[in-house]
């Protein structure tokens, strides 16, 4: 028995995939496969067909056929045994029955049926064994990709420590370079960083006796304790050391390089000093600080109409010294019924709920001080939950458009009367696309 090549094709003739065990060319075995369809008999019962010098042994697999093409001196019980054994495993490795799922599954076809025949001659094995032999299971492969894993997490790990060894160092050494830079930082470049922020006690904290918080100290008074401390010029650090605020060098040397080549480079002279500012601020200068911090979280639909309504908000306190925590904070709440406060569980309730009037249990008590984080200690809490959807601050509506193989989208936004807006954001969320929309017409400015 010689098999010459085991075929699946189709019903009209388009081979699908087909495995040569001995040697000829790819024109003799598209002329015999091609000749095949046209050999089927209607009506006939048997599964072969003999020529002059091959034999088809075949299987209908629903709306295909497996093929072995033998010679005519092999044993043709042998063929069928062989070709009911291929039978059993092409539904094993194929997706699906038709020319999809043969093509997707080719190769894997192919190794079983090599598994099955050598050289022509059929192997003694099972389907369970084939399945088995084409898994290639290898203890050895599997000992040998777990060694590579650990050098290659080792390598990782040494490469870590390698880079922090570096980055040790050049710490070390640029603090070599900028000896007593630490120690250079006195009191009087902070205090003249803040005495030239001149705050107003209008436009700053916005917890005064207008806004209803009861704390009448005011903010120019502390400004100018700082104006009124001893100047540190005489303990002044030599120049080049100590902090600086602002751009550095390498981004000075680069808006230099962009003038000479003749750009029009626009500075914010103002920068600097903002920058320097903010990062003053962010060390609270006063006794006591008040914070209270607002969030709203808002769910519209698409249609119209609104799924989730929700505000939630804190007050904190920050307190420097021990000797300024014996207060009490006076609150006036503004009326609105849907509105549920929550107070620290260490405040007075009854206190709070007689009187808006926000104190510790004991009296005798102070509150927490020192720089607790930039929120402080929380003392109250509060959040409103709503379905009016007038009470929304922001309104968007969305109509898009398709017009041939564009589409045009119109996003219109509306803010209520009730607040001025500010530093709003807008984020369109967009699919993958192979070009950035084009924007025609905007009020503002969009990237």
């Amino acid at each position: 028995m010689v098999v010459l090549a085991a075929s699946i094709v189709s019903k009209n003739g388009k081979v699908l995939v087909s495995r040569q065990f001995v040697d000829m060319s790819r024109i003799r075995i598209e002329g015999l496969l091609a000749a095949f369809p046209k050999l089927i008999g209607i009506g006939k019962q048997h599964t072969y067909i003999e020529t002059e010098n091959v034999r088809y042994v075949y299987q209908p697999i629903e709306a295909l056929y497996l093929l072995l093409v033998t010679n005519k001196q092999s044993n043709i019980l042998d063929d069928l045994e062989t070709l009911r054994l291929l039978s059993k495993l092409v539904p094993e490795y194929a997706m699906s029955l038709d020319e999809e799922g043969i093509c997707q599954t080719a190769f894997e076809l192919i190794f079983a049926f090599d598994e099955v025949i050598s050289l022509g001659h059929k192997e003694n094995v099972t389907v369970a064994q084939v399945k088995q032999y084409c898994e290639m299971e290898s203890h050895e492969e599997k000992l040998h990709k777990l060694l590579l894993q650990n050098k290659i997490d080792e390598t990782k790990r040494r490469m870590k420590e390698e880079a922090s060894k570096i980055d040790q160092m050049k710490i070390e050494k640029n603090r070599g370079n900028k000896g007593g830079f630490m120690s250079s930082m006195g009191s009087g470049r902070i205090e003249s960083s803040f005495s030239d922020m001149s705050i107003s006690s209008g436009g700053g904290g916005g917890f005064g006796s207008g806004s209803g918080f009861g704390l009448t100290n005011d903010i120019d008074s502390f400004a100018s304790k700082s104006k009124g401390r001893q100047p540190s010029s005489a303990t002044a650090p030599p120049k080049g050391l100590g902090m600086k605020l602002g751009k550095n060098q390498r981004a000075n040397q680069f808006l230099e390089s962009l003038k000479a080549e003749g750009e029009m480079i626009v500075e914010d002279a103002q920068q600097s000093k903002l920058s320097s500012h903010i990062a003053a601020a962010h060390q609270p200068t006063d006794p006591v600080t008040l914070t209270a911090e607002e969030k709203l979280n808002v769910t519209l639909k698409r249609d119209g109409g609104m799924s989730n309504f929700d505000v939630q908000g804190q007050l904190s306190l920050q307190i420097l010294n021990p000797e300024d925590g014996l207060i009490q904070v006076q609150i006036e709440a503004g009326g609105n019924p849907g509105v549920i406060f929550k107070t620290h569980p260490n405040m007075n309730k009854e206190l709070f709920a007689n009187e808006n009037i926000l104190g510790l249990r004991d009296p005798s008590r102070p509150f927490p001080t020192g720089q607790t984080g930039d929120a402080g200690v929380g003392l109250l809490k509060w959040r409103m939950q709503s379905a009016d959807e007038s009470m929304v601050p922001l309104t968007i509506n969305c109509w898009p458009s398709v017009s041939g193989n564009e589409t045009f989208v119109s996003i219109e936004y509306e803010a209520s009367s009730m607040f001025d807006l500010r530093n709003v954001v807008i984020s369109v969320p967009l699919p993958a696309l192979r070009e950035p929309p084009s924007v025609r017409q905007i009020d503002g400015e969009w990237r």
